[in-house]
């Protein structure tokens, strides 16, 4: 679990990282074959970003997948849906867990069973509605004076896209007692940032006549009329247009002025939030880790993180700012995360695993339990084979299970589970047929130990145990492979340079990739419609939204022209940025600038210049080398080991304690002080003065931050629309502990 900041859970970015444990009680199908097909989808509000594979004929499918990504857009609820799977129609929805951005901390790093609650389309809502009301006094021809609400729809952003289509409209009605006026804008076709612009007219109060001016109703009666404004998705389905979130403003807001400006996060109806029984429709567990982050320029960072850095090279390494980490909290898994992604961004994980390892080694008493304990080695060498393991691994060993699961070998050692017409020897004969690769060299520098409790596995100890197969762990320097064999997704593409209007500007293509050629395809399985060699590849960067109204696009730049490509979702549009980026980098020409929007009706939208040749006016992002280590923010995970070092400071403090003890008494140990590892307590002592040191500048440069950013923010502006609950529960802290308003 990663610490967060109150004041930051609705201000930056963060990252999240789902375990889709398994579901159980899911009703059974309403036909004589009970069973379902069900896989479970992560959605950022109505946005899809990751699926499970499907789970055939269960009603309890175990799914045990994990989903991690850098969240790339702001976002209200984090959900999870369980589909069941039909070839013939339209999968369907069984239910759905939808946790709310504030309520991520409630069960942070935690196994916890949701109920499902039902899909409905009135409680499927996102995105958000700019609105301007205005109370004027107006003279009619008799010479009667009535009150008129004026009511502009300026726009909408962020609205969802239902069955692969977003045409927005607006209904706008006054409610209150006797009036059921409604007036729609019009229909925006294939736009979920739609600009309305359209202003309506209600009347408050019937017209009197000139000289008495005031209102035929009373105060009380006016503040209890509200304004209410639909969105809806114009649909050609037989079952209607589809609803998309609604707003009720009440009009005591305009207050003396009149007046009132803000922006408002779309809600369910008033009946979207059924809830059912608990279990009736099954339940879901997950693990969710959510973290959001506040990253202050590099160089607030630097005391911290140069202490870090050392760790590797400190003696004892138990006195080091990173193992003591590990010591402090509560799970060291953690502790490991962060720590080895800031180790592989600046180039030091061989010599940290190196150190930590070979400590845990000396320490040692039972040789069988090297690496198996919840240590900080353990754990981080776990960490460090997933990131830097994981796509060996899949471009490694994926060909080898697909041969034994394509020519059906029977390679099953265990005894216990071995079947009846299977022989043991045979087995093993055509698991050793199979050649496996090279360990990749991280664990050059780490001493070859190797434990198998299975006494079945002795026999492929003592075969990889001869003196050749360590001398080759030893001595690898690396390993080679091909990066891509194919990858096939689907996308919306369009050529830089088309007209902006008509129906062949965009196109839904299949899109390859290998490490020779970047292509697209009609169909799965055709012939390229084009192709492109990787080293035309200039650079690959994301493309403004307001180029083609479209989100999650991003453009592949060739030395002709640019390819404009439209993602699934924004997660997918990223992944792609990096994996074109990463294949391309080694490209001589490419590009130090680029235009981040398109060249469209005679010039780029960014920079204004007419010829289409001009030279970028923004610097590429991309130029990230082909290691590992710089594919990482460094200030980010510096960042959140401050968080960890902070929400821990009373065990840093109690280990300072114990350091204390340990020099000035040598008699036995206090029971308090025995969880940590203190192998030199002045060494330690010093560096915790220095951790405790650096930690308390950076939170008081996050509370002057918090006080700024509070000062500076208004509710109901565009970034901190009204409804936006994370951001009311911030205000309450603040007004508790706090002089400053908004």
């Amino acid at each position: 679990m990663h610490a967060t900041n109150d004041w930051c859970q609705w201000g930056d970015e963060g990252t999240v990282c789902v375990s889709a444990g398994e579901a159980k009680n899911i009703p059974p199908y309403p036909g004589p074959n009970k069973m379902r097909d069900c896989y479970c989808t992560v959605n950022l509000d109505q946005e899809e970003v990751f699926r499970t594979k499907t789970l055939e004929k269960s009603l309890c499918p175990f799914y045990g997948e994990d989903f991690y990504c850098e969240i790339p857009r702001s976002f209200r609820h984090l959900s999870f849906y369980i589909f069941d799977r039909d070839v013939f129609r339209r999968d369907s929805s069984i239910g759905k867990v939808a946790v709310k951005k504030e309520d991520l901390q409630k069960y942070h790093g935690k196994d916890h069973w949701f109920p499902l609650q039902p899909v409905c389309a009135d409680s499927e809502v996102q995105g958000k509605v700019h609105l301007e009301l205005r109370l004027s006094e107006v003279i009619t021809d008799s010479g009667g004076v009535c009150h008129k609400l004026a009511t502009r729809v300026l726009e909408c952003q962020d609205l969802p896209i239902v069955n692969n289509q977003c045409d927005p409209y607006a209904a706008v009605s006054l409610l209150g007692p006797s009036r059921s006026e409604a007036k729609k804008t019009k229909v925006k076709r294939k736009n979920n940032n739609p600009q309305f612009d359209e202003v309506f007219f209600f009347e408050v109060t019937k017209p009197l006549s000139y000289t008495k001016r005031q209102f035929d109703v009373e105060e009380d009666d006016v503040d209890k009329l509200a304004l209410k404004v639909d969105l809806w998705n114009a649909s050609n389905l037989k079952f209607g247009d589809e609803f998309l979130g609604e707003v009720r403003v009440p009009l005591k807001v305009l207050g003396q002025s009149g007046v009132h400006d803000a922006w408002y996060f779309l809600q369910p109806r008033d009946n979207g939030n059924k809830s059912v029984k608990a279990d009736e429709l099954g339940s879901l567990r997950l693990n969710i880790v959510y973290t959001e982050d506040h990253v202050f320029p590099t160089e607030h960072y630097n005391p911290l993180r140069d202490l870090l850095l050392q760790s590797a090279h400190l003696e004892p390494v138990s006195a080091s700012a990173a193992h003591i980490l590990g010591e402090v909290c509560r799970e060291k898994q953690e502790a490991a995360v962060p720590l080895v992604r800031l180790f592989l961004h600046y180039g030091k994980i061989v010599p940290f695993l190196s150190a930590i390892a070979h400590a845990e080694i000396s320490r040692t008493q039972d040789p069988n339990t090297i690496f198996r304990g919840n240590s900080l080695t353990s754990k981080c060498i776990d960490e460090t084979m997933k990131l830097a393991g994981m796509h060996y691994l899949r471009v490694t060993l994926k060909p080898i299970i697909d041969e034994i699961c394509t020519d059906h070998k029977p390679c099953e050692i265990d005894p216990v589970k071995l079947k009846e017409s299977e022989n043991l020897d045979t087995n093993r004969v055509s698991l050793n047929g199979f050649r496996c690769p090279p360990v990749p060299i991280i664990f050059k520098h780490i001493s070859c130990f190797a434990n198998f409790k299975e006494s079945y596995m002795a026999a492929f100890y003592d075969y990889f145990n001869e003196q050749k197969y360590a001398d080759a762990v030893k001595n690898v320097s690396g390993y080679h492979v091909q990066l891509f064999k194919a990858i096939f997704v689907f996308m919306i593409k369009r050529a830089q340079g088309r007209n902006r209007f008509g129906l062949k500007n965009f196109k839904k293509r299949w899109f390859r990739l290998t490490n020779h050629e970047f292509t697209y395809h009609k169909t799965k399985g055709e012939g390229a419609l084009c192709s492109i060699p990787i080293e035309n590849i200039l650079a690959v960067e994301r493309l403004e939204e307001e180029s083609f109204k479209m989100k999650n696009m991003f453009q592949v730049i060739q030395p002709e022209r640019a390819l404009y490509i439209q993602a699934n979702n924004c997660v997918e549009a990223r992944d792609w940025i990096d994996i074109l980026t990463k294949v391309s980098q080694c490209n001589r020409k490419r590009l130090s600038t680029y235009h981040p929007s398109a060249f469209l009706n005679g010039h780029w939208l960014c920079c204004k210049l007419s010829a289409d040749t001009a030279p970028g006016c923004t610097p590429c992002t991309g130029g990230l080398p082909a290691n590992i280590q710089l594919d990482v923010d460094g200030d980010r995970e510096t960042e959140r080991i401050y968080s960890l070092y902070s929400t821990y400071m009373a065990k840093l403090v109690k280990m300072q304690e114990a350091c204390g003890s340990k020099s000035v008494y040598d008699g036995p140990e206090q029971e308090e002080y025995s969880t940590f590892v203190i192998d030199d307590p002045q060494e330690t002592y010093k560096t915790l003065r220095l951790v405790i040191s650096a930690v308390q500048t950076l939170e008081q440069q996050h509370m002057q931050y918090k006080r700024d950013k509070f000062r500076k923010t208004k509710y109901g502006s565009q970034e901190h629309p009204i409804g936006d609950q994370s951001f009311q529960c911030y205000i309450r802290q603040q007004s508790e502990s706090s002089t400053y308003s908004i």
